[in-house]
């Protein structure tokens, strides 16, 4: 009875959804859905590829990114544990397979992510991998196929994975700008970064039947509003009601469907006009910047910062449009019927320059707070964002972005107007903006609503900032699992402005007044004035092609074949 138990266990497996007892090789015919109630099981990427691609077609790419623990991180098990410990449970070196393969005899790549290998978490080597997928794609002339299935940006690798997000949507718009299709399949769950950036920004989205995509999870919306979910919230029906897919397809339609866009665009692709485009060169040796100059003095504790960065009385972008630029004129909307508080722009003037600045604003008191929604945007306020963007484009003018937000906007509504989507389509439309673009951490720098405004030629950061792939709190919950934890987790996450000024996320470093820059408002937006146009005038006679193609390789370098190259933080 023992000897034969195991055996017994692998020829049976019991439905997550209905709990029904399913003889595993009739559960595999039928592709792993159940046969009862139709609840699709989650596949691991060389599953997935099996059941979507031509026999004997798919072809690994032969790169393979070397090992990269770029911030040292520990928690309650050092990072180089768990990645050992995922590649001996899945036998994969990271949490994606790339790879060419016919479907239905057309060419494509596809990336396959693996939510077993540390929850399809979106790391250097990930972004480095799918980005290398995208260049392959670029230069055979065919499709990109991304299947997702993802938690999030990886924590263990701080604001270097949050990076991947700008690097691979860059990617999929020098394919946009090329004329090839890109498609995102979206399978159970995508979640965080992955949803924010390439997940949604390909010409078509595809939900897997009982997929679940979200820019916030479930359990992070229930906490931060205190409210119960609708039935349905997030599901793949739910996006498509919301108009955040193109369309649902069950597990056994999907290689058709597949295989239908592809013929499609096989057959337009004679049609388009023009010569192809081509990536621009990248330096494939150069490291990222690294400071050989003097940086400001360095707060000790990380956690102290994180204080700083959210003090109350730190000026707001609405205090710095005041002190720091001249002649503020306010514009509101997204001319889809939302004006989010929490997001502010508008024209303004440098030393009698005019360009456009945008900025989160948070407020001073708890009145003040609650109606900027703590300076997280909602949809409405990145597609304002993106609208004066894209007007300074049309009118000559750089832009300014000025970050302070603990993150985008969690909410029920946010997540039902498009949440992920928005970031996204902010983070493809900087990398092609065709004017200057220098970006300031001003508090906080909170996730993939920091990077929403983010991507910049020049990336600056005062002194008492922070700038992380996740709060100090949530690490903490989540990998301790303690939130009294935090502090710890703050010194991991390596998110002060000395730690990523080392690893070349910013470029720059404000420095403060004496204490911080709520002790002397005036002198630190004398300090933020005067950094914004050094760091401004040298782009201004760059020509935009140049400014797109510099823009892209700067965030180009995150990836992981550049790891050895950088300088660690200890």
């Amino acid at each position: 009875m023992t000897a034969t138990a195991p055996r017994e266990e692998q020829l049976w497996s019991r439905c997550a959804g209905c709990a029904t007892l399913l003889y595993r090789k009739r559960l595999r015919r039928n592709l792993d859905v159940c046969p009862e109630c139709g609840v699709h099981a989650r596949l691991g990427a060389p599953d997935r590829l099996r059941q979507l691609v031509d026999p004997n077609s798919f072809r690994p790419l032969p790169d393979s990114p070397a090992d990269v623990d770029p911030i040292d991180f520990v928690d309650v098990v050092p990072y180089a544990h768990r990645l050992t410990a995922a590649r001996a449970g899945t036998g994969l070196t990271e949490a994606v397979l790339c790879g060419t393969a016919t479907l239905g005899g057309h060419p494509a790549v596809l990336a396959v992510m693996d939510f077993r290998f540390l929850g399809g978490s979106l790391g250097c080597a990930v972004g480095e991998l799918i980005t290398r997928a995208a260049e392959r794609a670029l230069d055979d002339r065919v499709p990109l196929i991304l299947v997702t299935a993802s938690g999030g940006a990886r924590m263990q690798e701080g604001a270097l994975s949050l990076m991947q997000m700008a690097t691979v949507s860059q990617a999929i718009a020098a394919l946009r700008e090329a004329g090839l299709l890109t498609v995102s399949v979206l399978t159970d769950p995508t979640y965080g970064g992955v949803a924010a950036s390439f997940a949604t920004n390909t010409d078509v989205v595809i939900a897997e039947s009982g997929a679940r995509m979200g820019f916030a999870g479930p359990r992070v919306i229930r906490q931060v509003t205190g409210r119960a979910l609708p039935d349905g919230f997030q599901t793949a029906d739910f996006l498509l009601r919301h108009g955040q897919v193109d369309m649902v397809v069950p597990r056994r339609a999907l290689r058709g469907r597949l295989v239908a866009l592809l013929a499609a665009a096989r057959a337009g692709q004679p049609r388009r006009a023009g010569a192809p485009a081509h990536r621009p060169p990248v330096p494939r040796q150069q490291p990222p910047h690294a400071a050989a100059d003097a940086t400001p003095a360095e707060v000790t504790d990380p956690w102290a910062t994180v204080r700083l960065a959210r003090h109350a009385g730190r000026p707001t972008t609405l205090d710095y449009l005041e002190s720091a630029f001249d002649g503020f004129v306010e514009l509101h909307g997204d001319r889809l019927g939302g004006d989010c508080p929490a997001m502010v722009g508008g024209l303004a003037r440098l030393d009698g320059r005019p360009l456009m600045v945008i900025g989160h604003q948070k407020g001073h008191s708890t009145a003040e707070l609650v109606a900027r929604n703590f300076g997280m945007a909602s949809p409405a306020g990145h597609r304002k964002a993106l609208r004066l963007m894209r007007l300074a484009a049309r009118l000559g003018l750089p832009v300014v972005t000025l970050v302070d937000t603990p993150g985008a906007d969690p909410g029920i509504g946010a997540e039902e107007q498009g949440q992920a989507a928005a970031i996204a389509e902010n983070i493809l439309a900087l990398t092609v903006l065709p004017t200057p673009v220098v970006a300031v951490i001003t508090g906080e720098g909170g996730s993939g609503g920091a990077l929403a405004l983010a991507v910049a030629d020049r990336v600056l950061m005062l002194q008492h900032a922070v700038y992380s792939v996740i709060s100090p709190e949530g690490c903490a919950a989540i990998l301790w699992p303690d939130r009294s934890a935090a502090p710890q987790a703050a010194r991991a996450l390596r998110l002060t402005a000395p730690d990523l000024h080392r690893l070349g996320v910013v470029d720059e470093i404000v420095p403060e007044p004496a204490a911080a820059a709520h002790d002397d408002p005036d002198a630190a937006a004398e300090a933020l004035r005067e950094a914004v146009r050094a760091n401004l005038l040298p782009l201004l006679d760059v020509p935009p092609a140049t400014l797109v193609r510099d823009r892209r390789q700067r965030f180009r370098r995150f990836g992981a074949a550049r790891a050895g190259n950088r300088s660690g933080v200890r």
